[in-house]
């Protein structure tokens, strides 16, 4: 715990220290624009007690001439600060941006999802703050005791009578922090899960009107959309409320200095002009308090994004500069392993041991739920692993560079998603480096060049949002073109036949043929019999334990004899059907 909260410290601390320079410049000009803000209260004391007394026009001449070049000054150096606080806030996010990233993925990989995009909302979030005037009132806060200073400085009667009001308002303003913290906390909570549920009733549109399912799916988003609104509005009328009395109270106290100011001009105490500018100040002074409670929604959620923000990161896992290790050959090993994703309350798979070199393929098979989807996951590297080894070419996976061990490695998963983009773009990975060739022959691996070409534009087709344009078995042949992609070494392969066709069975048989010739290593995991027709070894899960292990045909001689004299009779089948596939390839 200590070194996730280092880590969350550094790492907040990191982006403080990017914005704080143009932070620190902004207050020195808020400085400058604070103290220009007592143009207004001299000019009218100048004009009250010199110009009205002595009906002097080059005096106001001049005195104008003068305030028009103060507020000139005063705009310029508010709109400087304004840049300022805005820039401050796009560093902020910038430095932050990468660890941010790294949380909402690690979280929907490790957390069972339950980060999703929060993290990135809530930086966005605290950067709106940051690059609001909600930032401008701290930095103009801290020049109320001055203002009050110099309402002293007039008259002590009005300096007490202001200091009394600022004490109400701020009193007012600790009111309103208590009283709407719980109700925006759990109204930004509501909405966080009405998001959730909306994106999960979107992806699955089609499902939800087959089965008649709209009403129910509508009715719990209108649970969690009702408890939103509920409790925004109870903040909103919360902080409505002491917004609204903090207006109406400094409102009075200005109009309260006026009267005492003009019982002591009657007294001959003090002049009118004083009588005014000690009101206008009053007002200055009380300004940022009253700022303060009209935007603490915005404050409110910027503070409840900052703390959940940072247990985002230290929860999530250090991103630490690794060395670069040679390119791996394929060679897997597997020592004990017990994996346990996020929520789950116990192991799913438990003391796997096994090797894999390159050359070689091994079928996974077992029940649902045997935990094979998740052995699958852990050999890629994105499960965790929570007792044992899984080892590429004798590193850990886990001291390899993530993005570098990732080209060399293929994963097709069990429910095949693409990205918003071009076929070419998928199969590519998105890498921005690719070359047509690298893309065809990707293509031609998976034995999908034919389906690619066509498609309606080809390798430019848009295959939509989570490639909804394409069958589910087009993106899993396309998937399978992406897994194969720049020939990795280890090839991982989650029921790639699921979904497919006679003509898609042959083309899988095709691609795991011709990636064992060139040397890669390969683990499918399956259901089916055809898709483990050219695997060398077989293990077998029950309930995440390995049960039987070794020789495909010896494993099935033993599991299901009748089995292993189909698979061998389906092995010399597509062997005798990949044959001229490969020729016309």
């Amino acid at each position: 715990m200590a070194i996730k909260d280092e880590k969350l410290s550094e790492d907040m601390r990191a982006g403080v220290a990017a914005a704080r320079p143009l932070l620190v410049r902004a207050a020195v000009f808020s400085a400058g624009v604070n103290l220009l803000m007592l143009t207004g209260p001299i000019y009218m004391l100048q004009l009250y007690d010199r110009v009205l007394a002595s009906r002097s026009l080059p005096t106001l001449a001049v005195l104008t001439l003068l305030i028009i070049g103060l507020y000139l000054a005063m705009g310029l150096l508010d709109f400087v600060r304004t840049a300022l606080v805005s820039r401050a806030a796009a560093r902020f996010d910038a430095k932050l941006a990468d660890a941010a990233f790294n949380a909402a993925v690690e979280g929907a990989r490790y957390s069972g999802g339950q980060a999703g995009e929060a993290p990135l909302k809530d930086l966005r979030t605290i950067r709106q703050a940051v690059g609001s005037s909600a930032i401008t009132t701290f930095f103009d806060a801290p020049f109320a005791p001055l203002y009050l200073l110099i309402v002293f400085m007039l008259h002590w009667a009005l300096g007490v009578t202001a200091t009394l009001g600022a004490a109400a308002l701020i009193v007012m303003a600790i009111l309103n922090e208590r009283a709407s913290r719980k109700s925006l906390a759990a109204s930004l909570e509501s909405g966080a899960a009405g998001d959730a549920a909306m994106a999960a009733i979107l992806r699955n549109a089609a499902a939800t009107d087959a089965m008649g399912m709209r009403g129910a799916v509508r009715t719990m988003w209108f649970e969690h959309s009702s408890k939103m609104l509920a409790s925004n509005a109870e903040a909103g009328d919360r902080i409505n409320t002491f917004g609204a009395a903090t207006k109406a109270s400094r409102m009075f106290l200005q109009s309260l200095i006026l009267g005492a100011g003009a019982l002591l001009v009657i007294a001959h105490q003090t002049t009118p002009g004083v009588m005014i500018a000690a009101s206008i100040i009053t007002g200055r002074a009380l300004a940022p308090i009253e700022m303060a409670i009209g935007q603490w929604r915005v404050i409110g959620a910027a503070f409840a994004a900052w703390k959940r923000l940072e247990r985002f990161l230290a929860a999530a896992p250090k991103q630490a500069e690794k060395i670069a290790l040679p390119a791996p050959k394929g060679h897997l090993k597997l020592d004990r392993v017990y994996v346990q994703p996020a929520l789950a309350k116990k192991p799913i798979v438990k003391g796997v041991t096994l090797e894999l070199k390159p050359g070689e393929a091994l079928g996974i098979v077992g029940p649902s739920g045997a935990g094979n989807s998740t052995l699958a996951r852990a050999m890629v590297g994105v499960e965790r692993v929570i007792s044992g080894d899984v080892r590429l070419d004798g590193a850990d996976l886990l001291t390899w560079p993530r993005d570098d061990v990732g080209r060399f490695i293929g994963y097709l998963p069990q429910e095949t998603e693409l990205f918003a983009g071009s076929v070419a773009q998928n199969i590519a990975r998105f890498d921005a480096t690719s070359s047509d060739d690298e893309i065809v022959a990707a293509a031609q691996a998976a034995d999908a060049l034919d389906l690619v070409l066509g498609l309606p534009d080809g390798f430019e087709t848009d295959v939509g949002d989570r490639g909804h344009r394409l069958s589910v078995g087009q993106r899993q042949r396309i998937g399978l073109a992406r897994a194969l992609f720049r020939e990795p070494a280890l090839i991982v392969l989650d029921e790639p036949n699921s979904n497919l066709d006679s003509e898609g069975e042959v083309a899988l048989s095709n691609a795991i043929q011709k990636a064992k010739e060139r040397g890669a290593a390969l683990v499918v995991v399956a259901h089916r019999s055809s898709a483990i027709a050219h695997v060398d070894r077989l293990l077998m899960l029950i309930d995440g334990e390995p049960r039987a292990y070794g020789p495909r045909d010896e494993v099935l001689a033993k599991i299901a004899p009748g089995v292993a004299a189909i698979g061998s009779k389906k092995t010399q089948e597509t062997e005798s059907n990949a044959t001229p596939s490969r020729s016309n390839a």
